[in-house]
């Protein structure tokens, strides 16, 4: 039970209320350390498991700063962590790190472990628009295609717009990615741009512009991949 409420993010000092409730005269959160290290060897049992269930044509990468305890001092370490949709069509969390700075040598190490562990097949990498990841995937994932993350870039947009607006434009911008097919996906984005932003917010239909071709990678995968063009890509990013 304390292991299952650490993992679920309940604090030490929660978990000691939590037991005295059920009747136990109180647990130090020491205590609660010592038997939370009992999941160390399954974390990383699942992160070096070989990765089986290939090819893997999709790849979402994702970075969150997180605050660590480190040497008695508190830091900002930065977790990776890699999903894929596997050869059933299902998706997989690959791997994850814990890395001092997200910058191309983080990314490259990262990437070069699941490679190593069976990563293959990759034809679409999904991730925010970092130029130290993008050059580590031209190293360890030629060939594949890349995408910019959709929300990340629907978060960037929206700051050039004023909080009243924003509901509208991401409302306007949601529509070109809920096309059914890729012709009718581009059509709809100029659509939007020429009639809806381009006279009222000139800056936000310059910038959906010029990411056109990295937010609408997935338009140039066959509809094999989802019920619609891109479905699997888009039902996330």
């Amino acid at each position: 039970m304390v292991s299952e409420c650490y993992v679920r993010g309940v604090s030490t000092g929660r978990i000691d209320g939590l037991v005295r409730a059920l009747g136990i005269e109180g647990m130090k959160k020491s205590q609660v350390s010592e038997l939370a290290q009992e999941l160390d060897a399954v974390v990383e049992e699942f992160r070096h498991r070989p990765l089986e269930s290939r090819p893997y044509p999709f790849l979402w990468l994702d970075a969150v700063t997180q605050r660590c305890r480190e040497g008695g001092r508190v830091v900002n370490v930065v977790a990776v962590v890699a999903t894929g949709v596997n050869a059933a069509g299902h998706r997989e969390v690959l791997g994850g790190d814990i890395v001092t700075s997200e910058d191309g040598a983080g990314w490259e190490t990262f990437l070069g472990q699941l490679v190593e562990r069976g990563l293959n097949g990759v034809e679409l990498v999904i991730s925010d628009d970092h130029k130290g990841l993008k050059a580590a995937l031209a190293k360890k994932l030629p060939g594949s295609s890349w995408q910019r993350c959709r929300a990340h870039f629907m978060r960037n947009v929206l700051t050039k717009v004023s909080k009243p607006a924003q509901d509208l434009v991401a409302t306007l911008i949601r529509s070109v990615f809920a096309q059914p097919a890729r012709d009718e996906v581009w059509a709809q984005l100029g659509r939007v741009v020429e009639q809806q932003l381009r006279s009222r917010f000139p800056k936000t239909a310059e910038a959906l512009e010029d990411a056109a071709e990295d937010i609408l990678a997935f338009t140039s995968f066959p509809r094999r991949y989802g019920g619609r063009s891109g479905r699997t890509t888009r039902r996330r990013d």
